[in-house]
């Protein structure tokens, strides 16, 4: 077992994940019927219990360790190993049992309590046997799921109501496969909508009149905000299983075109951003980044971030820690340009410049700065333990312009120079948490703010993965922790900034009494709590001005 390295977390994913219930279709499957069996080394699985497997597998397991459960930023779970990692085989019910149960010190969460125990059970098995074959899933399955539901010349050319869209917020509420959009003016709720299963982000467009989801399903749905209430008007299936979708920003391109990147099958897809009609796909299957000429089938595509000064996306290759710098100028015959940097490529965002991109090889403790509109790579820092900085977050003081970064693995902040001169692209200052562990999933401030706010939500300490602690930008020291409100509990995730700057809104979920808590950003206080039976463990937090802008 010493081969079995601990670092098994499904960050993007566990990131976010909630007390699983049964599974999406609803109920619990029949485990009695035992037809069909297959009989491995003493296991004995049914095919209705693959397919649940399956399912639980993908909610839970699949961000970490691959669809096809070959590894990535966890080990490979394949039931004879793969000569790196022990065999799941070898590794026995038992064995298996354990680490689904206990989770890991890096911050896999302990599964007992929150997965039913024949869940828990299912996987001991599953996870012994040969994973499902994959189907093929390219252009003409994505073609044939289009939906346009309100064609564009129906749509209206003016907002059909008086409210501030620019300080709209998309909330996710990822197990009940909804998003809700808030009036952050009067937080008046105003549309709770259908989005797919386990939505994982919210991106929008470049003019802020769309609002994009992509779940973990690969459904991506399109609202729309002139409507009197936000409205869907079009959706489309890119894959099996994805996290990311980002919109043209570049000027003259305006809302023209949206990409997505798929996690299984591992491929970048291109869609009309108006209608989500499918234009081309160029899968990212590849070579490794590290010479060893390793070619990787699940190479999938983890964070987007667009340019604003030029006609590109930055998607990010995980497994091979290849940066791909997409030109959509032809979108059905994009150029597309390979950057080498580091495995395995997950969360970033772009310096107070907007010139360099810095993303978190977090399974290698790096920080790789991407330097956009030289198509070059610039610097690999190294950090922390498994860096998680979600896009990071810019903050200026007397060391200079700083881009910081929590960390999942430990206990751990790094504030990286960005600005020319002594220093520049190295970590000139580190600080930390109250209590012990890591766990941090997102840091965030305002470029009006004074406050760098830090979750710690997959700590296993419920004391600590149930606050956020709010640092001084000026002397990057602590300056207060907040528990959960009276009447709140469960664990605190993601922080964001109203459009003005003096507001921020933090979820708690995994908890009886969910809800959003909305913060006065100067006197650290508890100005609102939206709770209500609407409020399904509300997960990530997206304002519409912010996330149009890159403000963070």
């Amino acid at each position: 077992m010493k081969n079995l390295k601990l670092n098994v977390l499904c960050i993007a994913l566990l990131a976010i994940a909630v007390s699983c219930k049964s599974d999406k279709k609803g109920g619990e499957p029949d485990y009695s019927k035992k037809v069909d069996t297959e009989t491995t080394k003493g296991i004995q699985i049914s095919d209705a219990e693959i397919e649940r497997g399956s399912q639980i597998y993908f909610d839970k397991c699949a961000g970490c360790h691959g669809s096809s459960r070959k590894g990535a930023t966890g080990p490979s779970l394949l039931p004879d190993g793969d000569g790196k990692y022990v065999s799941m085989k070898n590794l026995g019910t038992a064995g298996i049992r354990t680490f689904i149960e206990n989770g890991t010190p890096s911050g896999m969460p302990e599964w007992k309590g929150i997965l039913p125990e024949n869940d828990i059970e299912l996987l001991t098995r599953f996870l012994q046997v040969d994973p499902p074959a994959i189907p093929p899933y390219g252009i003409g399955e994505i073609k044939a799921s289009w939906k346009l539901i309100v064609p564009v010349a129906d749509r209206p050319t003016k907002p059909e109501h008086k409210r501030n869209i620019d300080n709209y917020f998309g909330v996710i509420m990822r197990d009940a496969g909804k998003v809700a959009i808030i009036d952050g003016d009067t937080k008046e709720k105003l549309a709770v909508l259908k989005t797919g299963f386990a939505v994982h982000i919210l991106r929008t467009s470049a003019s802020g009149r769309y609002i994009y989801s992509v779940g973990r399903d690969g459904r991506i749905t399109m609202i729309d905000t002139y409507t009197e209430t936000p409205t869907i008007v079009a959706e489309v299936k890119g894959g099996f299983d994805a996290r990311s979708v980002e919109v043209s920003k570049y000027k003259g391109f305006e809302d023209k075109y949206l990409v997505f990147g798929g996690y299984s099958p591992s491929h970048i897809a291109i869609l009309d951003a108006q209608t989500l009609e499918p234009l081309s796909v160029t899968t990212t299957s590849g070579n490794a980044c590290d010479g060893e000429k390793e070619f990787i089938e699940e190479a999938r595509v983890a964070s987007i971030v667009a340019s604003h000064t030029d006609p590109v996306w930055i998607c990010n290759v995980k497994e091979t820690g290849m940066v791909w710098i997409v030109d959509y100028t032809d979108p059905r015959k994009p150029e597309m340009t390979q950057i080498p940097s580091a495995r395995f490529l997950h969360d970033g965002g772009w310096d107070s410049t907007g010139h360099y991109f810095l993303v978190a090889a977090n399974a290698s403790n790096k920080i790789v700065v991407i330097d956009v509109p030289n198509k070059k790579l610039v610097k690999i820092i190294e950090t922390g333990i498994k860096p998680h900085p979600g896009r990071g977050t810019n903050i200026k003081n007397k060391l200079g312009n700083l881009w910081v970064t929590s960390h999942l693995g430990e206990n751990k902040l790094s504030f990286i120079k960005t600005n020319p001169g002594e220093g520049q692209w190295t970590v000139v200052k580190e600080a930390k948490a109250p209590g012990s562990g890591g766990g941090a999933l997102f840091v965030k401030s305002h470029p009006k703010s004074k406050n760098l706010w830090v979750d710690r939500t997959l700590n296993p300490d419920a004391k600590l993965n149930s606050v956020v602690d709010v640092f001084d930008t000026n002397t990057l020291e602590l300056k207060k922790t907040l528990p959960a409100p009276e009447g709140v509990n469960g664990r605190a995730v993601h922080m964001e900034y109203n459009k003005a700057g003096n507001e921020v809104w933090v979820s708690y979920f995994m908890g009886e009494k969910s809800a959003v808590v909305i913060y006065n950003d100067k006197t650290l206080k508890v100005k609102q709590i939206i709770q209500g039976d609407w409020v399904e463990n509300p997960t990530g937090k997206f304002n519409v001005y912010n996330t149009t802008h890159d403000i963070y």
